[in-house]
């Protein structure tokens, strides 16, 4: 007797074929698609809760932001897909480990310490970034009275301290050796140091200067005063520079110049 075999349907082949798919894959398909609907999730989440803190109005006009802008993105929104990615990647991570390839126990470990710490390293450079330009614009509005090119180098300064110091936490996060770091600071110190006192000595003479003239007050405002070839009447007197009024014309002389020449108060 002849035993005719019939050909298995399409859906018994199908049924057939997954079952032998170990449940593991299965498990770890399943976390891959969690991990990215989570991401997606927080990535919303984190989104808004900015949003609400006030963050795109705290870096509007940050050089950060506008370079963000350049690409269709935002501070706000770069911070929020990193959270996203991050999610993403913790979960593929897991799906490997869970479906057993092989080779990936080896660096599991070292791979699932690493990636916080790359994602916290990259958000706090990011940060960093972010209120330097912001400390940048902070400084510069508080020297714009100042009438003397050497303020234009302590507002950079104080943004590439910023950044330089979000640096050196970025990259202790990732694991960089303690003592280049300490090496590097006391480095980036000591130049900061020489270059600040090279950049702004007419400044800081201006201060000591200022600080005299306000102590003693050999002039005030009103009063009608000649320093060197300049004469008019004192507008303002403040710690950096001292405002004359001659003629229609405003001249601002910084304090060590008028320490300097000395000054001649007329007397009517």
């Amino acid at each position: 007797m002849v035993r005719t075999v019939l050909p298995l349907s399409a859906r018994e082949t199908a049924v057939e074929v997954l079952g032998l798919v170990p449940p593991r894959v299965w498990l770890a398909l399943f976390i891959v698609i969690f991990g990215i609907v989570a991401g997606y999730a927080v990535e919303v989440i984190n989104r808004r809760l900015l949003e609400r803190a006030g963050v795109p109005e705290s870096t509007e006009g940050t050089a950060f932001e506008r370079t963000a802008r350049e690409f269709g993105l935002s501070t706000v929104t770069i911070i929020a897909k990193l959270s996203n990615y991050f999610i993403v990647g913790i979960a593929v991570l897991t799906a490997l480990s869970v479906a057993d390839i092989q080779y990936t126990e080896l660096f599991w470990g070292d791979i699932a310490t690493f990636v916080p710490r790359l994602f916290i390293a990259i958000v706090v450079l990011i940060v960093g970034i972010v209120v330097g330009d912001k400390v940048e614009l902070y400084v510069a509005e508080r020297l714009r009275g100042i009438k003397l090119p050497e303020t234009g180098v302590i507002s950079t300064v104080a943004k590439y301290s910023v950044v330089y110091v979000a640096s050196l936490i970025a990259l202790d996060q990732i694991g960089v050796a303690t003592l280049a770091l300490i090496v590097l600071l006391a480095a980036y110190a000591f130049a900061l140091v020489v270059l600040t006192a090279l950049a702004t000595k007419d400044l800081l003479a201006a201060a000591a200067a200022g600080v005299f003239l306000l102590l003693r007050q050999p002039y005030g405002i009103g009063d009608e005063v000649k320093v060197a070839d300049r004469r008019g009447i004192v507008q303002e007197v403040d710690l950096f520079v001292t405002h004359i009024e001659t003629d229609g014309e405003e001249h601002v002389l910084p304090n060590h110049v008028v320490f300097r020449d000395g000054i001649v108060r007329i007397r009517n």
